[in-house]
């Protein structure tokens, strides 16, 4: 199973580390859990004053999938609003199968989750807690 999940794509994004560490002055704060795994997310975001984000940065103790989701939304969150956030998590669920359609970068490297139901809430983890911090 974990050659099947740990794709090439999914351990670079983990390694990019891309928005990795706390911000200065942050809008809000976030910490979302799963009991059951037990990845931990911590999500700082800077908002500019039409809503967007005009920073992410974020904490993670867990799995290499919730470290590499992590990554791969800093990675594009940055100029969203509330509307362009729901729009990521829509393509990360039909990267898992869990919505019809295609998918794009960077979350079309979590589609081998879609073949492993238990894992699919790690990639979603942080997805959650970016919604909680906009909402």
């Amino acid at each position: 199973m974990s050659d099947q999940l740990y794709q090439e794509r999914i351990v670079a994004l983990a390694k990019a580390k891309t928005g990795a560490g706390k911000l200065e002055n942050p809008t809000k704060t976030v910490r979302r859990d799963n009991p059951l795994c037990g990845d931990r997310v911590i999500l700082d975001v800077r908002l500019d004053g039409e809503g967007r984000i005009a920073e992410i940065g974020h904490q993670v103790r867990g799995c290499l999938l919730c470290q590499a989701s992590a990554s791969a939304l800093s990675a594009v969150a940055v100029g969203r609003d509330a509307a362009g956030i729901a729009e990521l998590r829509h393509d990360a669920e039909r990267a898992l199968g869990r919505e019809p359609g295609e998918t794009h970068e960077p979350f079309d490297a979590f589609a081998p989750v879609a073949a492993h139901k238990a894992r699919q809430d790690c990639v979603l983890l942080p997805l959650e807690a970016l919604k909680d911090a906009l909402f």
